[in-house]
């Protein structure tokens, strides 16, 4: 998830101005087929994906893409929004890029970028016209493109919660003191989305009722599910599915609730890349099947029919940037800080 860096007026004005004063001079991918990009990303040999995605589903799509293009070495960087969008910012005004494709979940970030062009290059790979993918809901602005989406939802240890969860409300229970887990989202646009969401869902009341209950709280997500699973919470409304800690068999089980909610992921190639024909080959195969099944255990694909995921990417809506400025997601925080910390 993200931290969010920006209002989304003035991520346009910074957009705007590096694209008019930074140094996008690298080539983009060879003109001709499409068969002569992957004959030059082959020739480059090396492509560099910034992601917040996690470890497990990256390591996945590395090797399904390794597997597929021998002659091209995928590596990644994992962090959240609040690390990379920094670094591709910095890369993109020097023109020195390390990152060639990169991952992001925050909507107003990727709103100005994809309606000001100053990051990105227009995606050339045959897959983004395939008719399951549906390019005219999923591709913004040519460059940017659907590649995933966070869903979250119930998330309980088995061994103390043997029944499980089917609602949030099943939270508001007085056994569960001080055994709830809970993301922080102090500066995280995504994550105020989330809990005004469940807000606006449950009751206005719903997160007073909580904090009544003493929850603990954790940085991320990632952070309560290795909670859940060591037994030091039982409970949390807030995780994402835990498909890969089931099958890992972890003691802990899931559910999506009615109306769950979740943040996509777009993905875009980089003008500042170095390898700009090995980018437009990752980003092509992010979209096949091979990738959506790597790239998606435990979240919404954007392709229908991928094992392992929980809900289609093109149903999970972004977050309307324009409720999301850096003014009212301070103004969140505070109260949230005020509500759960004293």
């Amino acid at each position: 998830m993200t931290r969010f860096l920006v209002a989304s007026v003035a991520a346009a004005t910074a957009l705007s101005m590096t694209a008019c004063g930074g140094s996008n001079d690298t080539s983009g991918p060879v003109e001709g087929s499409w068969d002569d990009v992957v004959a030059a990303a082959n020739a480059e040999g090396s492509v560099m994906l910034y992601s917040s995605q996690k470890p497990a589903n990256l390591e996945a799509l590395k090797a399904a893409f390794t597997a597929k293009y021998p002659d091209i070495t995928m590596d990644f960087v994992r962090g959240a929004d609040t690390e990379l969008l920094p670094r591709i910012e910095t890369e993109n005004r020097t023109g020195s890029g390390t990152a060639d494709v990169h991952m992001v979940t925050d909507a107003a970030w990727i709103t100005a970028a994809s309606e000001s062009g100053a990051y990105s290059t227009e995606v050339v790979g045959p897959d983004f016209d395939a008719a399951d993918y549906d390019r005219s809901t999923s591709v913004k602005n040519d460059t940017f493109f659907l590649s995933s989406a966070a869903v979250f939802g119930l998330g309980w240890n088995t061994a103390a919660v043997p029944g499980g969860l089917t609602t949030p409300d099943d939270l508001l229970n007085p056994d569960f003191r001080g055994r709830i887990g809970i993301v922080d989202p102090t500066g995280f646009a995504s994550y105020v989305d989330l809990y005004r969401h469940y807000a606006e869902t449950y009751g206005a009341d719903y997160w007073d009722r909580i904090a009544e209950l003493q929850p603990r709280v954790y940085p991320s997500a990632l952070a309560v599910a290795q909670a859940l699973t060591s037994g030091e919470v039982v409970a949390s409304p807030m995780v994402q599915p835990l498909v890969t800690e089931v099958e890992a068999g972890a003691p802990v089980g899931w559910a999506l609730p009615e109306n769950p909610w979740g943040t996509p992921w777009y993905t875009h190639v980089l003008s500042a890349s170095t390898h700009p024909n090995a980018a437009q080959v990752l980003a092509d195969f992010m979209v096949t099947p091979e990738g959506q099944a790597a790239l998606n255990n435990g979240y919404a694909a954007a392709l229908p029919d991928i094992p392992g995921s929980v809900e289609r990417a093109q149903s999970i809506a972004s977050p309307d940037p324009k409720d999301l400025t850096s003014e009212r997601v301070e103004q969140y925080s505070r109260e949230w800080t005020q509500l759960f910390r004293g």
